[in-house]
This record gives structure tokens, C-alpha cells and sequence, in this order.
């Protein structure tokens, strides 16, 4: 009857513990409630499950310890007991650890229990002939001379059941790690891919401006940029035509805010020989000159509106005509264009023809200033550095409080504001290290006066409470500390002067 009834138990035992390694992906969790399930149905106490790492072998889970307690448990390869099972493979039962000197107690869990009461089984967990790590359990016994087949048979099973659920979480954590490298290998991948040469950048902002660029580039599509002053808008323009079927082609550049408006059309669209005084020549425009290749308007935005159908034009029909000519010419060039204003708000205004906006903004490529991608600042700062150093035979050196200054500082000219510091810098600094004095001062006083700004707005609040308080003070004293005469001194409710003389815990004298 006795045996049936263990038979149950242990079954029910067995039952419990598959449920748990089948639970979750959490295996100490899981295994934790192994060890459990040992001590509330078979008696087994303390019981542990200790992985192999190589050679060591360290406690993942355990019941009836402390953390501190698990900590402790680390063993190398034929150390005491559990060292000894992961080395050979075999079980190890002690009938008695008080006397066994080879029970090393590293934990300390068992420092309260009288040891000649206490047994130690120890199994291998095996998948395979590969030793996983080792289960080990103490059983309290009365009596000497007990046989301990039972318990050794029993934690086998329960050992081979570990084993495939360890053996099963190392597989998924290898698959997962092995997709993690293949995913930052792909990042990695995608970032050598989604790089410009001549443009600096890590940051996801920038990666996106790359990605745009290789994908626009192979097109015959108008390109709109857009950005503020300084954020490398011409840069883009190059390796769009550098990296397009036209790159063997002119790259023709014109910023249309640098000519006066009445020699804009003849700088565009050149002009014939005595066309207006001073036309001596004949002379071919911009867009005749890019023909094949690319042209770069930058500042389109500050286009006169009288000059945008004929812009128009040359996007829509391929051709113009010189001033003063009446030839007709056909012309085969892709545009860029570029600006740092606000186009949509133009076209409301009548300043900028809505057609001519919907020709150029086929593709917009929007460049972010330097205060959004700080991260970048680093990677440009090093970059400028070299640069001018080289130019200028030196070596100078940056301070990390100079980069804390480039970090924080808002550079409303972006990029072309920092390489233009970057070589003052070099150029100024008259040792091997740049320190704070060699920057422009006005970067140096943003830099204090920020600081100073965070200081105030920080100081404010208690500020304005300290003004607060004491005129509730000096009304209160006033009125003999009537609160509703007080209140109509201050211009508030009696509601109103309860509740800030419980707030800032008033109490009359």
C-alpha cells in the first residue's frame, strides 16, 4: 500500500515538473519551480540545478537557498561534488556529508542543519553524453544504512527532463543571439551602403537622407532640398549627380539670391550678341551648359515670380530661348533644386507660382540642422580637425570641455558654422590643445549664458513663492490676521487665501 502510494506521488511529482519546463521561455524561472516541486512532493530538499560554462560550473536555480546563498555556488571542472558529476558524468550520492571531506558547503545554506542527518545526491544532466550541468538535491534521513537506488532512479528522469529543456533554451538563445549578429550586420551593412562620400553622418536621420540619395540618384526625377542654411544641401546636389547615369556630365551650380533680378534671366538663359548694352558677345547660359548633366538651383525660393514660368518651362517642354534670340533650344538637364524657406507659405502669399512648386517638389529630400543630429558632431568635429590640421601643418588637439561646448550649442549655421570654428580653431590655437579660450566668444557666451538661463528658470518657481508668501504675511499681519479682509487686500477669494495658508503652513504668532 505504502509503495503504491509513493508510486502516486512520484508520478504526480513527474506530472507537476513537466508542466513547468513546458511553461514558458523563462528557464530559471521554470527550473526554480522544479526545485520546488521536489521539496513539497518528494522531500528533497535544497535542490539545485548548476549549469557547465566551459569549465566552471555556477547555480542557475535553487530552492531553499538565498540569492546570496546561489551566488556562492560556482565550481570549477572536479571541484567538490558537483564539480566532480560535471567532470565525469556519473552520479555521486553522499550518505552523509558530515562526513565526507569533499563536501565543500560553498553556499553556506547548510551551516544551521546538523550534517550527519543530511544525505547528498548529485546527477549529471545529460543530453546525448553531453554533460549539460549537474541536479543535486539533500535528503534529511533518521537512520544510516538507507538505499538510495530509488532516489538516484527518480532523478534521473527528472535530470533527462531538464536536459532537453536546457538543451532547448541554449538553442534558442543561440539562434537568438546568431539573429541579433546577423541583424547588426545588416545595420552595418546598410549604413556602408547608405554612405556619401564627403558627407558625415551616423546619425538615423542622416542614414535616411543616404537612403534617399541612392534611391533618387538612378532617376530622372526633379529633387527638391530642403533645410536650413549650412546643412550641406549642395553636398547632396553633387552626390545625387555623382551617383546618377549623368555623373559623366557638367554639374552646373548657381544660387539664384547671389544676381540681381534683371541679370537673372541671362545668366539662366544666356543671350545673343548685342541683346542689351553691354552684350558683346554671344554667351551661353546656365542651363544650355548643363545640358547632358545636372544643374543645382539653390535658393530657388528667392526666384522672382516674372522668371518662374520660364523656369517652368525648361522643366515641363525641355526648351528656351536666349534673350534678345529667337531660336528656340532644346535642352536636356536634370534639376535640383534647393531651399531654407518655407515655399507652401510663398505660394499662399502669391510669391511663388503653385505649378512651378508641384514641378520642382517631385522628390523632397529634407536635410536636418546640426542641433537635431548632435550625435554627428563628434564624427564632424574629428573630420574638420584632420582636415585643417593637415592644411595647416599642425596637430592640434580638441579639450572634451570644447566638445561639451559643440554639444550643447545650438549652431544656427550648422555644419558649415562648425567647420568654419573648427578652423579658427586650428588655425588660433596657439599650443597643442584647444581649450575654450581659442572659440569665438559667441559660442563661448551661449555656452555661459545657457547654463546661467537653466540656473534662472530653475531659481524662478522658488522665487515667485518666497514673493507669494510674504505678501500673504504682510496682508495677514495687516488685518489682524482676518482672512477675509486679507483676501480683499490681495484681490483673491477667502477660498483662494485658506488654501495658500495651508500650503505654505501659516500659523498666527
Amino acid at each position: 500500500m505504502q509503495k503504491n502510494y509513493n508510486r502516486t506521488i512520484e508520478l504526480t511529482a513527474l506530472y507537476e515538473i513537466s508542466k513547468l519546463l513546458g511553461s514558458s521561455l523563462n528557464l530559471r524561472q521554470n527550473l526554480r519551480g522544479v526545485m520546488r516541486v521536489l521539496a513539497e512532493y518528494l522531500d528533497m530538499n535544497r535542490g539545485t540545478v548548476s549549469l557547465r560554462s566551459n569549465n566552471e560550473v555556477s547555480i542557475l536555480a535553487a530552492h531553499g537557498m538565498s540569492e546570496e546563498e546561489i551566488k556562492r555556488g560556482r565550481y570549477r571542472l572536479g571541484e567538490g561534488i558537483i564539480g566532480r558529476v560535471a567532470k565525469l558524468g556519473t552520479p555521486i550520492v553522499i550518505p552523509n556529508i558530515g562526513d565526507e571531506p569533499l563536501f565543500l558547503n560553498k553556499t553556506g545554506a547548510r551551516e544551521m542543519i546538523r550534517k550527519e542527518n543530511i544525505a547528498f545526491l548529485c546527477v549529471p544532466i545529460k543530453f546525448k553524453n553531453e554533460v549539460l550541468g549537474v541536479l543535486s538535491v539533500d535528503r534529511l534521513f533518521g537512520a544510516k544504512n538507507i538505499s538510495f537506488e530509488e532516489d538516484l532512479r527518480l532523478l534521473k528522469i527528472i535530470s533527462s527532463l531538464i536536459a532537453q529543456s536546457v538543451k532547448l533554451h541554449l538553442e534558442v538563445e543561440k539562434e537568438r543571439e546568431a539573429m541579433q549578429e546577423e541583424k547588426e550586420r545588416l545595420r552595418q551593412q546598410l549604413k556602408s551602403k547608405y554612405k556619401v562620400e564627403n558627407i558625415i553622418g551616423q546619425s538615423d536621420s542622416m542614414q535616411e537622407v543616404f537612403g534617399a540619395i541612392h534611391r533618387v540618384a538612378p532617376s530622372k526625377a526633379n529633387v527638391l532640398l530642403r533645410g536650413e542654411s549650412g546643412t550641406g544641401k549642395e553636398l547632396v546636389a553633387k552626390a545625387i549627380h555623382f551617383m546618377s547615369p549623368r555623373a559623366k556630365g557638367p554639374f552646373i551650380k548657381f544660387n539664384c539670391a547671389s544676381i540681381p533680378e534683371g541679370l537673372l534671366e541671362s545668366e539662366l538663359f544666356g543671350h545673343e550678341k548685342g541683346s542689351f548694352t553691354g552684350a558683346m558677345a554671344m554667351r551661353k547660359g546656365r542651363f544650355e551648359l548643363a545640358h547632358g548633366g545636372t544643374i543645382f538651383l539653390d535658393e530657388i525660393g528667392d526666384l522672382p515670380i516674372a522668371l518662374q514660368p520660364k523656369i517652368l518651362r525648361v522643366l515641363q517642354e525641355k526648351e528656351f530661348e536666349r534673350v534678345g534670340g529667337e531660336k528656340t533650344i532644346k535642352v536636356d538637364a536634370r534639376l535640383v533644386a534647393a531651399t531654407s524657406r518655407n515655399l507652401e507659405d510663398l505660394v499662399k502669399d502669391g510669391r511663388f507660382r503653385e505649378d512651378l512648386y508641384y514641378r520642382l517638389n517631385v522628390v523632397p529630400i529634407y536635410l536636418p540642422p546640426l542641433r537635431d543630429r548632435r550625435e554627428d558632431i563628434p564624427v564632424l568635429q574629428e573630420f574638420f580637425l584632420n582636415k585643417y590640421n593637415k592644411e595647416n601643418g599642425k596637430s592640434v588637439h580638441i579639450a572634451p570641455d570644447v566638445l561639451n561646448v559643440f554639444m550643447n550649442y545650438d549652431w544656427p549655421g550648422n555644419v558649415r558654422e562648425l567647420e568654419n570654428t573648427v578652423e579658427r580653431v586650428v588655425v588660433m590655437c596657439h599650443g597643442k590643445t584647444a581649450t575654450r579660450t581659442d572659440l569665438p566668444i559667441n559660442i563661448r557666451d551661449h555656452s555661459f549664458k545657457a547654463k546661467f538661463a537653466a540656473q534662472l528658470k530653475d531659481a524662478l518657481p522658488s522665487t515667485i513663492e518666497d514673493i507669494e508668501k510674504t505678501k500673504l504675511i504682510e496682508a495677514l499681519t495687516r488685518t489682524g490676521w482676518n482672512q477675509a479682509k486679507a483676501a480683499r487686500i490681495l484681490g483673491i477669494t477667502p477660498r483662494q487665501i485658506g488654501y495658500k495658508i495651508k500650503k505654505y503652513d501659516l500659523k498666527q504668532p
